[in-house]
């Protein structure tokens, strides 16, 4: 079995996540621009948006379990120390941490639907003036449908 190099090693921080040297790296190899996990409280819709997605992604239905079998936390529980959250033991905590996310990413949904204008907004109230335009249009345009459906009809008989 080939040993690893130890550069490779390097990349990979022992905590969790990976090292900046290991986004260098996969910068170089795939062209990914990865930054680091948010530690600190998400304050920001950038940093609301990256935590949750990472929370979501990552142990809503995790890919293995939190601990090998000699009790220690696997990469996948490290994960979450290095985005600032606590490592979970069982799937019942990683469950907890994919909530947490789902409740980051509703609420940069919420601050992105504040942002929007008033008119924009899902489920703004529409002016009377706008629905009774749509309605006259709407009774201009129904005549010359019905016209144009009945010569196809009388052309298609003959």
């Amino acid at each position: 079995m080939p040993t690893r190099s130890p550069t490779r090693q390097r990349l990979k921080d022992p905590k969790g996540g990976l090292t900046a040297a290991g986004r260098e790296w996969f910068h170089e190899k795939e062209g990914a621009n990865l930054k680091p996990g948010v530690k600190g409280k998400a304050d920001t819709p950038e940093k609301l948006r990256r935590k949750g997605s990472f929370l979501r992604r990552h142990f809503t239905h995790p890919r293995g379990p939190m601990v090998n079998d000699q009790g220690e936390p696997t990469r996948l529980a490290l994960s979450a120390r290095a985005w600032g959250e606590p490592v979970p033991k069982d799937t019942a905590g990683a469950k907890r941490l994919a909530a947490k996310g789902t409740k980051l990413l509703e609420r940069y949904h919420a601050t992105q639907e504040r942002a929007k204008p008033a008119a924009k907004r899902s489920g703004a109230k529409k002016t009377r003036t706008a629905v009774a335009a749509r309605r006259a249009t709407a009774k201009k345009r129904a005549p010359a449908t019905a016209k144009k459906t009945a010569t196809r009809k009388r052309t298609k008989k003959a």
